[in-house]
């Protein structure tokens, strides 16, 4: 409602259903409330920027000193030791690190069971345990506006620079050793293979959407512009069926959601640019395309070897729905159905059916709907910047869903970097509205 004056009230952006946000509750110490250090936050940063960007790669000395151990562990001791400080738990209350602890202690309970015990231990060591101590650690330790803003932007000015590197390796000529001759991605753990590199990107382009939409200055909304532009390239020349469709995805329920907004100017100018760009794309990667409707016509092979490994693992799923094979596990169930391959089935719901049965997928996709529902609530009911950012977050979980059915990724760190914004995001929407209450 207009107050007299004529002017929008302060708080015009809250729907009438603001009042079923999670509230903090009125009783809390502001202890409990308090920030996480600065210390803690920047080793966060500067951990993502390792995790990204491998600079112990390019830098040999930076390998001997383990900056990503060496970072990651500051930031984690520097959180316990403010909680413990302060007389607080390690973590902030909330359903999703439940249900993050519940995937956990199933895992583990399924060790002694698996095809392969030592397997199954060194991947939650040296993989699974990373992620999770990721997902805790950005939920609790980006837990203002700024910092929020600050990782999105941190977010979006990485993925850029995978983007160019993708993008020159395309023009220079640098192609990985695989059948279908596709471009080598960037020289880290996360970005190295064309597939893995889009999938990176993409989880990021929504964030990036909101940065620039919730952006004031026209410098910073042009540099974000052209952000997108080199992340959206960098996608398509990937070649990637699956990050096609990822990209689609994003695109699509943006497109949606801004053509009633104010901005659908935006959503015209992006369209222009597509078309604008279409006698561009290489004939080669609309045949690829093409392949995602033929799966036979795919000559080299791997749209195939996908659909023999999803039947088999579903079958598999579907003859072991409680105890699973174990964590990672689903390389030997593929070795014994389809050939020795080594490679995991292409499709993370079913990396939890087979690896933790049918109760590991459901915690997982519970833990998917807890963050998608927590990020919705804090774009429903927080200020208008974040409830912006929240959006983008809210967009790259859904563009993760649809993703996450082409890609072998169930314990990598993609999908619980975003979930840990998902839970900042709700964080910070809780305390804004504590604060205006």
């Amino acid at each position: 409602m207009r107050p007299a004056s004529g002017l929008l009230a302060p708080d015009w952006w809250r729907p009438a259903a603001a009042s079923r946000a999670l509230p903090i509750a009125d009783d809390l110490a502001p202890a409990q409330v308090a920030n996480a250090s600065s210390l803690a936050y920047g080793a966060l940063v500067a951990f993502t920027c390792v995790l990204l960007l491998a600079p112990q790669n390019f830098i040999p000395v930076l390998g001997t000193l383990r900056v990503a151990l060496l970072t990651g562990a500051i930031a984690i001791v520097a959180h316990v030791r403010d909680r413990w400080a302060l007389g607080l738990p390690l973590t902030r209350p909330g359903r999703e690190m439940r249900l993050a602890l519940w995937i956990l202690a199933w895992a583990l309970a399924g060790i002694p069971f698996s095809l392969w015990p030592g397997g199954s231990l060194a991947l939650l060591l040296d993989l699974f345990l990373k992620a999770l101590a990721v997902f805790w650690l950005v939920g609790n330790l980006v837990d203002t506006r700024p910092r929020l803003r600050g990782m999105a932007l941190t977010l979006t000015v990485l993925t850029v620079t995978l983007g160019v590197v993708g993008i020159s390796n395309y023009f220079s000529g640098v192609f990985g050793p695989t059948q279908d001759v596709r471009i080598l991605g960037y020289d880290a753990g996360l970005a190295r293979n064309p597939n893995d590199l889009a999938l990176m990107i993409n989880l990021i382009i929504p964030i990036t959407v909101a940065l620039l939409l919730s952006s004031s200055g026209l410098p910073m909304k042009a540099a974000l512009f052209l952000a997108l532009g080199v992340q959206a390239i960098a996608v398509v020349l990937t070649f990637s069926r699956a990050g096609f469709l990822t990209l689609a995805t994003t695109a699509g329920l943006f497109g949606l959601r801004l053509l009633r907004r104010p901005s659908r100017g935006l959503v015209l100018a992006a369209a222009a640019c597509v078309l604008l760009g279409l006698p561009l794309i290489p004939a080669s990667y609309i045949d690829r395309l093409l392949t995602m409707g033929a799966v036979d016509a795919d000559i080299t092979g791997s749209a195939q070897a996908r659909w023999n490994g999803t039947a088999a693992a579903f079958e598999f799923a579907l003859a072991h729905p409680l105890k699973g094979a174990g964590l990672g596990m689903n390389i030997l169930v593929l070795n014994e159905s389809v050939g020795v391959t080594w490679r995991s089935v292409h499709n993370v719901y079913l990396e939890y059916a087979v690896d933790l049965g049918l109760p590991g997928l459901i915690l997982f996709a519970l833990l998917l709907r807890s963050c998608w529902r927590g990020v919705r609530v804090a774009r429903r009911t927080a200020g208008p910047e974040t409830a912006q950012l929240a959006e983008g977050i809210e967009i790259s979980l859904l563009a993760f869903s649809m993703a996450a059915l082409f890609h072998p990724a169930a314990y990598a760190f993609y999908f619980y970097f975003v979930a840990g914004l998902a839970v900042a995001a709700r964080v910070v929407s809780e305390r804004e509205g504590a604060v205006t209450a």
